[in-house]
């Protein structure tokens, strides 16, 4: 098997076919996206490129002359840009955009465990129009994570992450005007942080050391002569590509480990707010604050019913499928029993932030 590495994306020519890869990992979840030619990242989200590796989920992108609309039940419109559809086995999202006619100019087709998906792509929708559309364009993404969250115990949450420079991270949470983006505004004005994202954070269990070790054991396995065995101990085979596996996935064995020695970690998004502030980084969760403007900078906490309300009123949640907001829920009800949540009614100056570096639990 011929490699070849480009600046922009990873070759891979198997039996004489040539695959462009293009692969990024958002909140743990990573994304391998393969196509005949290559195509360019947007940003953001080419902050959030990493090293080829078997993905949790795998896109295989085609152009095609004209996507039609074929019937099946709509479970979910957007109101503008997407709509989505049961279709039997998959799940269809199409995207619809204004100048790009009555059919969807970029189609989704994923299985229901959101691991392998078809992205279609309209030649038609785009005769005429200038420059070249890239089919990664939001919201794709983040609707590609959020529902693959919902696989493995984790949330998107609409808030700003501050890590500090000792690594402690606060999240403050809050609906759009509560002040996230004034909250980043006066901790970048005063203090040397790390802005994961000012608008949309992931939370989860803290897996770095397990996806640390699983990447080692791949990278490290082989026969005696060197070469490289799949994640299933298996020798590669002419013609079939083998990838170190990257996945998040909860049925991987590290996956298991106990609770107890895993707490809760935050992570950038590519999905910013007015300060465009966007970090591929994470940071173990300290903190949890729900924004609203008042006055006296007040801080109280809040129990773990109270907090649950709270938090899920702010998440990014399907709501088209009960076990998701079910699974949401139950992630919700372990998160607030590890990191502690509170109000926070603050003033927008200088002394909301003194109000937290001075804080104690």
């Amino acid at each position: 098997m011929n490699t070849e590495v480009t600046s922009d994306s990873s070759v891979y020519f198997l039996e004489e076919t040539a695959l462009h890869f293009n692969q990024v990992r958002v909140g743990g979840v990573s994304l391998q996206f393969a196509s005949m030619d290559r195509i360019a990242l947007p940003h953001p989200l080419d902050q959030f490129r990493i090293e080829a590796c078997a993905p949790d989920i795998a896109i295989q992108v085609d152009w095609l002359p004209e996507l039609s609309m074929p019937p099946a039940r709509q479970l979910f419109h957007s109101g503008y840009t997407w709509r989505l559809y049961d279709a039997g086995p998959e799940f269809r999202f199409d995207f619809h955009a204004p100048g790009c006619g009555s059919l969807p100019y970029r189609r989704l087709l994923i299985d229901r465990q959101f691991s392998q998906a078809r992205l279609q792509m309209s030649e038609k929708a785009f005769e005429g129009i200038e420059g070249t559309a890239s089919p990664l364009e939001y919201p794709l993404d983040e609707l590609l994570i959020i529902h693959r969250l919902t696989q493995e115990k984790a949330i998107e949450l609409h808030s700003c992450g501050i890590v500090r420079a000792d690594g402690t991270g606060n999240l403050f949470v809050g609906h759009s005007g509560a002040g996230k983006s004034t909250t980043t505004r006066l901790w970048t004005a005063r203090e040397d942080v790390e802005v994961l994202s000012d608008d949309r954070i992931i939370v989860r269990r803290d897996d770095v050391r397990r996806d640390e070790v699983r990447r080692d054991e791949v990278r490290n396995a082989g026969t005696n002569d060197g070469t490289p065995v799949d994640a299933a101990g298996s020798a590669d085979r002419p013609g079939v590509l083998r990838l170190p596996d990257c996945s998040a996935s909860r049925t991987s064995p590290f996956a298991q480990d106990d609770k107890k020695n895993r707490g809760m970690r935050m992570y950038g998004t590519p999905w910013h707010g007015e300060g465009m502030y966007t970090s591929p980084g994470s940071a173990p969760l300290a903190r949890i604050f729900i924004l609203e403007h008042g006055q006296g900078n007040v801080v109280t906490r809040l129990s773990p019913s109270q907090a649950v309300a709270e938090l899920f009123a702010r998440s990014f949640v399907p709501f088209h499928r009960h076990e998701y907001v079910d699974s949401a829920l139950e992630f919700l009800q372990e998160l607030v029993g590890e990191v502690p949540c509170y109000h926070y009614a603050f003033e927008p100056t200088e002394a909301a932030v003194e109000r937290i570096q001075e804080f104690r639990d």
